[in-house]
């Protein structure tokens, strides 16, 4: 059932992002008066699993769900319909409008996709507000595991700045630190400038990111998983722990270190409940872990947006996201760091979904993806928007537009560099599913 509902979810956002993707293309062209040939979900390779049409526009869905397209009479694109081509340019073609008209046309996708991931971080800003833990402001610093440590952190740092610039929210701080070059940071008083190394980042890439960093809390129990050893032990939701076999304990990580160094241990609990400490006792498991969750609350803040400061903030998020997305490729492009293994096809973005329904994060994902495909169409590669923008650029600029033998090679050199790149995606995404039974 879980599977399913990531499933679906993936399948909705794509869905919901490829339809107004290419109705960016779709309704400028229609509104220069320039023929649609087909509007389609998905790609109809070989056969559709729907199609209907209607006017001069067939309709359809394809079978496989990797994108969808707008057919543009006049127009190389991945159809390949050079017959089209070879014949006298009609007026309602896009050959035959004025470059102006075609580069809006060829950029309304993408700008969609930008609007549309702006409308929603707005809306989610309005109705739910921004909660967020400050990275500079963090009562008991951070907390760090060996990964963490190999990249020149530890537990109880401060974190002041990443390249120089102060970061408000701490899960934007863990990004900032893997993008990075160096932190700042204050640890036992003093403030230190920690290089951040290629090889630091190669192991947390090696891990994915798990909890190489997280914030340092004072033990507060939130809840006790029912049947647990916790549970069976006595401990209960707004305990602190205190002490563990008469040792004092003052941190959550002290508290986790105890508990896993003792797998099939007795241990002395203390813990300080309406202002009296008791002693309750346990066996730890084998696995380590005795079923209780963490009170984060007293580190997190919510700040609260009107309807006009909820659009600006909107717009700095989407930007932010999409600043942070550019970024990425430096990391991925960096052979030492590793990051390019972990780089998600559709099968890790499945896995990537929330496995109950979340609309929260339903449209957070809907809104990342969206600025993420509206970069990814901007690429100067034929075959994508970017391509096509490029084209017409040398077009405006030169005043000349390129042969449409040019065209065909770019086209088909595009569609190679595509498929290459999809073949990778694939082949990480399949690996990684390996590697679990390894």
């Amino acid at each position: 059932m879980t599977l399913a509902i990531q499933i679906i979810q993936f399948i909705l956002i794509i869905s919901v992002l490829v339809i107004l993707h290419e109705l960016g293309h779709f309704i400028p062209a229609k509104y220069f008066k320039t023929k649609v040939e087909k509007f389609y979900l998905f790609f109809d390779v070989k056969f559709s699993l729907f199609k209907k049409k209607i006017g001069e526009t067939v309709y359809g869905i394809g079978w496989l769900p990797l994108g969808g397209y707008v057919k543009i009479a006049g127009m190389i694109d991945e159809s390949m319909d050079t017959e089209q081509m070879k014949e006298e340019p009609k007026p309602w073609e896009f050959r035959s409008k004025p470059a102006w008209q075609r580069l809006i046309i060829m950029l309304g996708g993408v700008t969609v996709n930008f609007f549309l991931a702006w409308i929603i971080y707005t809306l989610l800003l309005l109705s739910n507000g921004d909660t967020y833990i400050p990275a500079d402001s963090l009562k008991y610093g951070i907390q760090v595991d060996s990964v963490g440590e190999k990249l020149g952190l530890r537990t109880g740092d401060r974190i002041l700045a990443v390249d120089g610039k102060k970061t408000k929210k701490f899960n934007k701080a863990v990004l900032q630190i893997i993008l990075g070059d160096e932190i700042t940071v204050i640890r036992d008083g003093e403030e230190i400038l920690i290089p951040l190394s290629d090889e630091g980042k190669a192991d947390v890439f090696r891990t994915q990111g798990r909890n190489f960093m997280s914030y340092r809390s004072k033990p507060i129990i939130e809840k006790v998983t029912k049947e647990s050893v916790a549970e069976k032990a006595g401990i209960a939701s707004g305990d602190q722990i205190v002490g563990v076999n008469g040792a004092n304990i003052e941190f959550w990580d002290q508290f986790r270190a105890a508990i896993g160094n003792s797998a099939g241990e007795d241990l002395s609990i203390q813990v300080l409940r309406n202002g009296q400490t008791k002693e309750l006792f346990l066996r730890v498991p084998e696995q380590g872990v005795i079923g209780v969750q963490l009170d984060f609350e007293d580190l997190r803040v919510t700040d609260t947006f009107n309807f006009f400061s909820a659009i600006p903030a909107g717009l700095t998020q989407t930007i932010e996201v999409l600043t942070d997305q550019i970024r990425q490729f430096k990391v991925i492009f960096n052979t030492k760091t590793g990051a390019y293994k972990q780089v998600k096809g559709p099968i890790g973005i499945v896995e990537m979904m929330s496995p109950t329904w979340d609309w929260t994060f339903f449209w957070s994902f809907m809104a990342m993806f969206s600025v993420w495909l509206a970069f990814l169409n901007l690429l100067p590669i034929p075959a994508l928007d970017g391509g096509h923008v490029m084209f017409l650029l040398y077009e405006m600029i030169s005043g000349r537009k390129p042969s449409e033998k040019v065209l065909e090679r770019g086209q088909i050199i595009g569609f190679v560099i595509l498929m290459g790149l999809m073949i990778v995606v694939f082949g990480n995404d399949i690996w990684n599913i390996i590697k679990r039974f390894i």
